[in-house]
């Protein structure tokens, strides 16, 4: 065994034992989540490739450290076990793929919670009363926190309902934005340092030894896993959280459960747009078994179950003021305010603008021009305020005014029926009309060269555009009168509209700014109905039938194609000759050229962008993966190609060209 990988080992292991020790002891980390995975993977692969270095107190095999001094330890009959995490979709994939080989193919269904960023804590209940709570430890111990646990308002000293003899749960303790703001303007009265984050409040507060100062610090609980219990008994994890809300425990929010794992893995990514709404720290999501007989029969390795996993995403923060807020209007109606900020760098990129998403947002944030803001980036999600700093205030800030107007065309602005989105009614608002034809004529939709933003404003400014059908009826005279465009400009733009005709059902479905309707969805709808006659004769439940649609998204595809907006927009497309079918070979079910072939498109394509790459492959047969792994087949790859590349070529997989992608989906 080589001299150097016995001293990397070691130096590995002294290295987690103190970050460890930083995170859960002291909670005072100094790395992120991240880099700290990257570096008990390097130790994972040192010692499976030299086993006879494996001891019982290596990381690999340990949760986290010792309780700290001045606490009573406390032992787990049920041990606290870590979870296994990934960053990447096509990670949880093949994770979905381990379990389905365990389970010898068996239906699985998936739940999926928030992964909360607190401290994980244990309460045990006998007879229903509150005897015991305790940080998770090393996973075998903990300490004994029953003190500060029991000022918790939300944590009940007697459970309701008819409780087993014992029992045990498993939660997360945090603290919300909003109290975190409270405590920092005390701190700040009283001259003391202020909090940088909700977590460490939460770790530190859980563990002091006067509960009298925990319990002004608002901590709160959500119960997500059990662990000893007599009398108790459950056949599946919504059915438990269920009993939980009936004993009077607080249990994890916004749980939902899938019966396949790609539909699970659908609603992750639209739940990550989500996190916004929510007033406490989330830094990823957890995907859990959720029939408890087959979590048995999966069991667990010495440090995690294999019934769960976590998928995380990497969280930046950043500090800057506020200068204004303004309000746009969305091809769908959608008035959204957006945070002018100073610019500060959050993730190597400088930002100076981010979402404030909608009114209900800026009110219970109390946002206000002026002010310095907490902004964070999480994974894809664009950059959005987490709070404000609101000790940092230093005069009276006026409260933000939501427009009751349209700043466009000054309808009456509307809110969605129990939604938060306040919108436009108006079909034929200029804003809302120069929004959809700009994404009608961009490149991932019906794709006419030389129509760009300008343009398009003229266009509409001029009222020579206001509907989708009015493109195809310009004249090269019309535009030839506009500023900036001549006779053979004029040419050239008509011909490229007019050449969009044959762009296709998904091209057309995608371009029609229905909500919730984008490439993907487009293509899977037309690939499953083939036409626009087919797709428009459907029913709500016909099309919430179709995999990876949903009732949410064929409620909005329904209610577009029903209403008189709608019709007339498709039959007046119709009219002008628009090809509305999908190619007989995109609506073949599995029999397509790359059917069962895995693909991963990293860099810039000559003509093709990576949507459009990612679009041809499914209407195909084939599937889009966001990373590359063993399983990929190919990888198509442009300019600045990058890790992907690199990854591809070493694990020994074939590398294609635009060219030769062309070739193949012939």
């Amino acid at each position: 065994m080589a001299a150097k990988d016995v001293a990397r080992i070691d130096q590995l292991r002294q290295e987690l034992r103190r970050h460890d020790r930083l995170y859960y002891t002291l909670a005072k980390p100094e790395i992120t989540d991240l880099a700290y995975d990257q570096l008990m993977t390097e130790l994972r692969q040192l010692e499976l490739k030299h086993p006879e270095t494996i001891t019982p107190d290596s990381p690999t095999q340990r949760v986290g450290e010792e309780p700290i001094e001045g606490l009573t330890a406390v032992s787990h009959r049920v041990p606290m076990l870590s979870i296994e995490n990934t960053y990447s979709v096509e990670e949880l994939r093949h994770y979905g793929q381990r379990l389905d080989k365990l389970l010898a193919g068996e239906a699985i269904e998936w739940v999926i919670e928030l992964k909360i960023d607190g401290v994980a804590v244990s309460l045990l209940y006998e007879n229903g009363l509150l005897v015991r709570a305790a940080t998770r430890g090393n996973g075998q111990t903990g300490d004994d926190i029953t003190h500060n646990v029991r000022t918790m308002a939300d944590v009940p000293l007697r459970l309701s309902g008819n409780p087993p003899p014992v029992l045990e749960v498993r939660g997360e303790v945090y603290m919300t934005n909003a109290d975190l703001v409270r405590l920092n303007e005390a701190q700040k009265e009283a001259g003391r340092e202020l909090y940088a984050n909700t977590r460490n409040v939460a770790a530190g507060s859980i563990r002091l030894l006067d509960p009298r100062i925990c319990a002004q610090r608002r901590l709160r609980l959500f119960c997500h896993g059990i662990g000893y219990s007599e009398g108790f008994t459950v056949a599946t994890h919504m059915e438990f959280l269920a009993r939980l809300e009936e004993f009077g425990l607080p249990a994890t929010p916004m749980v939902t459960c899938w019966p396949t794992l790609e539909q699970a893995i659908a609603h992750c990514e639209e739940l990550i747009e989500q996190l916004h709404e929510i007033d406490f720290e989330v830094d990823g999501l957890v995907l859990k078994v959720n029939r408890y007989e087959q979590r048995e029969r999966l069991g667990s390795t010495s440090k995690s179950p294999r019934w769960v996993i976590a998928y995380k995403f990497e969280k930046y923060e950043a500090v800057t003021r506020l200068n204004e807020i303004r309000v746009q209007v969305g091809k769908t109606g959608t008035i959204t305010p957006v945070a002018e900020l100073e610019a500060v760098e959050l993730a190597g990129t400088v930002v100076r603008r981010a979402s404030l998403h909608n009114a209900d947002e800026i009110a219970r944030k109390d946002i206000r021009i002026g002010d310095v803001v907490v902004v964070e980036k999480a994974g894809k999600v664009i950059p959005h305020i987490v709070r404000v700093e609101k000790h940092e205030r230093q005069t009276e800030l006026q409260p933000f005014q939501f427009p009751t107007h349209c700043p466009e065309c000054d309808t009456l602005l509307i809110k969605d029926g129990g939604g938060v989105y306040i919108r436009c009614p108006n079909v034929l608002c200029p804003a809302q009309v120069r929004e959809r034809i700009r994404y009608f004529a961009s490149r991932n939709a019906m794709d006419i060269e030389g129509l760009g933003d300008k343009l398009v404003e003229q266009l509409v400014a001029d009222g020579l555009v206001r509907t989708y059908g009015d493109l195809y009826r310009l004249t090269a005279e019309q535009l030839s009168n506009l500023e900036r465009m001549g006779k053979k400009s004029s040419e050239n733009l008509v011909e490229s509209i007019q050449s969009s005709r044959t762009r296709g059902l998904a091209r057309l479905l995608n371009a029609l700014s229905i909500r919730h309707v984008g490439i993907r969805v487009a293509t899977i709808l037309a690939k499953h109905f083939g036409s626009i006659e087919q797709l428009r004769a459907a029913t709500q439940e016909n099309l919430s039938s179709v995999l990876e649609v949903g009732p949410v998204i064929a409620a909005s595809v329904y209610d577009y194609l029903q209403s008189d907006f709608g019709r007339a927009t498709i039959d007046d497309l119709l009219s002008l000759g628009i090809d509305m079918q999908a190619p007989q070979e995109e609506t073949a079910s599995g029999d397509g050229a790359l059917a069962g072939k895995t693909f991963v498109v990293t860099g810039t394509l000559p003509t093709l962008s990576r949507e459009e790459a990612e679009a041809l492959i499914v209407a195909a047969g084939g599937r889009a993966a966001s990373s590359v792994s063993k399983r990929t087949d190919y990888v198509v790859a442009g300019e600045k190609a990058g890790s992907k590349l690199t990854k591809a070529e070493s694990l020994g997989i074939r590398i294609l060209n635009e060219d030769e992608f062309r070739e193949l989906l012939k």
